[in-house]
């Protein structure tokens, strides 16, 4: 299997420039947050589950390839899923399922044109088109950056 620090040198391998990373500190969070927006708003039958039970089921799943990979980075990503949690679910209330179906699309559209515009400046195509396991590593990488600054340099 492999190893996290194996996933994170390759994709910093693919993220050289300056702009490009600074994009993807734009990006990668509102682009988690609205695949997790999105999932929040597919009706569940009411009688069995809550709104959101989807994306929290999908948070789980993330959360425990991440806890196999790197316990530390997970958690760290656990703390981050579950912020992007609660402020959807009150955009969810305030808002209501169609309202915030559209402005997750509409982040989620924008955010990959910066993505894309990144890796214009990086002459390089973004990592998840070699292997779409680098879907789930580019928010990982991004915490393992947090992480480190916040002096936490043993991700395991």
């Amino acid at each position: 299997m492999r190893t996290m620090q194996s996933w994170l040198d390759g994709y910093s391998a693919d993220h050289q420039n300056p702009t490009n990373q600074v994009l993807h500190w734009i990006c990668v969070p509102p682009i988690v947050w609205s695949v997790i927006a999105l999932l929040w708003t597919i009706p569940v039958p009411a009688s069995l589950f809550r709104p959101g039970t989807w994306a929290v089921g999908v948070m789980v799943l993330a959360f425990y390839w991440y806890w196999k990979h790197a316990r530390r980075l997970a958690l760290g990503l656990l703390v981050a899923f579950a912020l992007l949690g609660l402020f959807t679910n009150l955009l969810f209330v305030r808002l209501g399922a169609p309202s915030l179906r559209w402005w997750a699309i509409g982040v989620f559209v924008v955010a990959w044109i910066g993505q894309f515009i990144g890796h214009t400046f990086e002459g390089r195509r973004p990592s998840f088109l070699t292997d779409l396991s680098y879907l789930l590593i580019g928010p990982a990488w991004l915490m393992a950056k947090l992480l480190r600054k916040l002096g936490v340099h043993n991700l395991a």
